[in-house]
Parts: structure tokens; C-alpha cells; sequence
């Protein structure tokens, strides 16, 4: 019995010193911030959440050969493309871009449906709605549970939506809306894997922005286009009156790729140098961080071209495709601190831009040069001047074309056939697929 009280007063010592040792240091905030942890740790499902339907996986065999037939569309008839997307809330940047290509397209004469494609059997109502009031779809907007219709065009949004647009036994040539490399999105794992195979599945890819296009033809064969990112100069605008007082930050601590520590720890040793400065942190709500911040959390463009307006520069990290958030920043004449990538470069193409080694301190170095610049004034004016011509009109008709050059070639064809893997295997069938239900006869 010693024994075992002498134990269990050890543990007690332990978890008392482990207490007092949070609180000298972080205080009661501390404290409550690892309870609830704790507390999520202990409510949290142990099953399994998936990403895409598991039998989607399961039908999606990447060693034979997927024979599609084309949609036989008459001369004069519109080009018609299914987009195949998840349900999203109001504030998603991917999908501001794809609805805002769909709504340039429909301008344009082409006739576009939205499927979407949700493995958590939300309700279809409310997201439509979402849709429509947030995002301003116009077209149908359907499920993919009940099938997906014959169209010129059958258009993948995300790794998850590939699968179904693989799986599909519709009529129609397919293309992969890319918009990041997702495949980072996760630690090395099977939704990393799951992600990087949707590759090579022998679909068409219009890519935002040059690198990832680069990227997905040399390192999988993807034959692939790329659109301009664009930027909306009526909602980001320069104000040549504006008395800027700060700096911002792209802030998305659930969003791994946006470098959100790295952001809070080139803050602080912004802050502690440049005390005068004010600093403005949008994207989501930061919460407790070591910092005097304004945290505004998500906002309106309005807003956020206020924003903009009030601060000297912007830190905006990207630690895969670069994000829209840049091209805004500028139109404002509000300077961007990026880290320097080989992605980032290639796709902003701005001289203009502030690039810094991806570390806190030659990141906090590049804020407070643009901060102290005696030019400032004109820097500023530059740099809104640099994107006054970029629209998104611009970024609409590279994917217009891109659609138009893929699908001429196949007026009068009768069938599409993919080799995944670059392995054929002669007469394999079309694959035929309902969702979430995996092969049929």
C-alpha cells in the first residue's frame, strides 16, 4: 500500500508543479486554455472523419483505363459544364474564385450546373442558399447523390470532388479546376496520398496562377492550362487621403498553409521595435496572443479595403499557392511582406511586392523598412498602380479559352479514354458510379 500512496503523491506533486509552473508563466489564461484542450481531447470522436466517401476511393481504380463517352453537342448549341463542388459557408476564398468563373462563363454564353458533393449529408437547402445569397449563383444548383447529368464539361473542384468526377458515368471530357497543391494540406498520410493521386487521374487541369500548372505537368504529365489571378479594383481601391497609422496581417490559424504562428512571432518582434504602430489582424479571429492587436476577424471588402487604407504594409504568408489577399493589398496601396517562394514570385509577378526570407526576423525586417520608407507616399501610389489593370474579367476569359481549345478537338469524337499511371489496359470498361455506393453492374 506505501507503495502505491507513494506513488499516487508523486503524480500529485507533479501535476501541482505542472499547474503553478503554467500559471507564473502564462497566468490564468493559461490555465483555462489547457483545460479546454483537455476537455476537447476527451469529447473528441474517435471514428475515423473522412474527407471523401470511402467507396468513392474504392471505385476510383487508377490502374485500368476509364473510357468516357463525350456529349455530342450540335453547332450553335451553348458549351455546357457541371462544376462539382462542396458545400461551403459565406467567406471561403476557393469558392469566391470557382463561382466567380461560373458567373463570368454564364456572361459568356456558356450554360453551367453546381453539384454538390458533400460526404457529411448537410442539408442542400441551406447551402444552395448560401450559395446564392454569398456568393451569387445563378445556375442550378444540385446534388451529386442524385447523379450527375451529361454535360460538355465535367469540372472537379477539390481532391475530394475529383474522385466523384472520376467515378461518374456521365457523358463528358474532365477537367480539374486546381486552385492549391492540397496534397500539403495534411500531414504525410493517407489524405495527403489520397489528394496527390487525383493527379493522376488523366484529367485536364486550369490552375490558378503558372506554378502550379508548371507543376502538375512535369512531376504527373497533366496536360494543363492556367488563369491570371485577378482582383476586384471596385472593392480594393486606393485612398490617396488615407492617414495610415499600422500594418496587418493575413491571419488563419486554422489554415496551416498561412504560416499563422510564424506571422505572430514576426509580429512580436515587429511590435517590440515599432511600438507607434498599430496593427491590424483580419482573416479570422486571432484570439489570445501575445500581442496589442485590432482583431477584426472576418470582414466585408468594404471593410477590408478600410482596412487596407489605414496601414502601411500587409504580411501575407503562403506556404503553398499564394493566396488573393496580395493583389488586394496592393490595389490599396498597402505594401505586401511575403515570404519569398519560388510559388509566390511566379505567380504575383509584381515588383511591387516585398519578399523576405520565411523567418521571423527578415520578415519583421522587411514590415518596418516598408513602415520607415521616407518615399512612402509614392511607394504606395506604385503599388496601387501596379494592379489598376488586373481584373478578374481577365482571369475569366484564360479559362473561357482554355475550356474552348480542350473541348474543340473533341466535336465529332465519340469517347474519351484516360490512362491513369500511364498503364493501358485494353477494353477495360467504363467505369460506372453512384455516389457513396461504389461499382454497379
Amino acid at each position: 500500500m506505501s507503495k502505491i500512496l507513494n506513488a499516487a503523491l508523486d503524480r500529485a506533486a507533479l501535476k501541482y508543479r505542472q499547474v503553478t509552473g503554467v500559471w507564473r508563466a502564462e497566468g490564468r489564461r493559461g490555465i483555462v486554455n489547457r483545460l479546454r484542450k483537455l476537455a476537447a481531447e476527451r469529447l473528441k470522436p474517435r471514428a475515423i472523419r473522412w474527407e471523401v466517401l470511402p467507396e468513392d476511393v474504392m471505385s476510383a481504380d487508377l490502374t485500368r483505363t476509364a473510357v468516357r463517352p463525350f456529349r455530342r453537342r450540335c453547332a450553335g448549341d451553348p458549351i455546357s459544364l457541371n462544376w462539382v463542388t462542396t458545400p461551403a459557408g459565406p467567406g471561403s476564398g476557393g469558392h469566391t474564385t470557382t463561382f466567380r468563373m461560373i458567373r463570368y462563363l454564364e456572361s459568356r454564353g456558356f450554360r453551367n450546373n453546381v453539384y454538390f458533393y458533400d460526404v457529411f449529408n448537410s442539408d442542400h437547402r441551406h447551402y444552395s442558399q448560401i450559395a446564392r445569397s454569398a456568393y451569387g449563383v445563378e445556375c442550378p444548383i444540385l446534388d451529386t447523390r442524385e447523379g450527375i447529368e451529361d454535360a460538355d464539361g465535367i469540372i472537379a473542384t477539390s481532391w475530394a470532388s475529383a474522385y466523384a468526377v472520376y467515378n461518374a458515368r456521365c457523358a463528358g471530357k474532365r477537367f480539374y479546376f486546381v486552385q492549391d497543391y492540397e496534397p500539403c494540406f495534411y500531414p504525410t498520410g493517407s489524405n495527403s496520398l489520397f489528394a496527390e493521386n487525383t493527379y493522376r487521374m488523366g484529367f485536364h487541369g486550369i490552375t490558378a496562377g503558372r506554378w502550379l500548372a508548371q507543376k502538375l505537368a512535369r512531376e504527373y504529365g497533366m496536360q494543363t492550362d492556367y488563369f491570371p489571378f485577378g482582383c476586384d479594383t471596385r472593392e480594393y481601391r486606393f485612398n490617396p487621403d488615407a492617414k495610415r497609422s499600422g500594418i496587418a496581417f493575413y491571419a488563419r490559424a486554422e489554415t496551416p498553409r498561412r504560416g499563422f504562428e510564424l506571422g505572430i512571432l514576426t509580429l512580436r518582434i515587429f511590435a517590440k521595435r515599432n511600438p507607434d504602430i498599430r496593427i491590424h489582424v483580419f482573416g479570422e479571429r486571432a484570439g489570445d496572443v501575445p500581442l496589442d492587436i485590432i482583431d477584426h476577424g472576418l470582414v466585408t471588402p468594404a471593410a477590408l479595403n478600410d482596412i487596407y487604407n489605414q496601414c502601411y504594409a500587409g504580411l501575407c504568408l503562403s506556404l503553398t499557392n499564394v493566396s488573393l489577399v496580395p493583389h488586394e493589398m496592393l490595389a490599396s496601396g498597402c505594401v505586401p511582406v511575403v515570404n519569398d517562394a519560388e510559388h509566390n514570385r511566379m505567380v504575383l509577378d509584381n515588383s511591387n511586392v516585398s519578399y523576405a526570407p520565411a523567418e521571423p526576423h527578415a520578415l519583421a525586417r522587411a514590415l518596418e523598412e516598408v513602415v520607415r520608407a521616407r518615399d512612402f507616399p509614392e511607394v504606395s501610389r506604385r503599388a496601387a498602380e501596379s494592379v489598376m489593370s488586373t481584373s478578374w474579367d481577365q482571369a475569366g476569359a484564360a479559362v473561357a479559352d482554355a475550356l474552348r481549345r480542350a473541348l474543340d478537338p473533341m466535336a465529332g469524337r465519340g469517347s474519351e479514354t484516360v490512362v491513369a499511371d500511364d498503364r493501358s489496359i485494353d477494353d477495360s470498361p467504363a467505369v460506372a458510379w453512384a455516389p457513396g455506393k461504389g461499382l454497379r453492374a
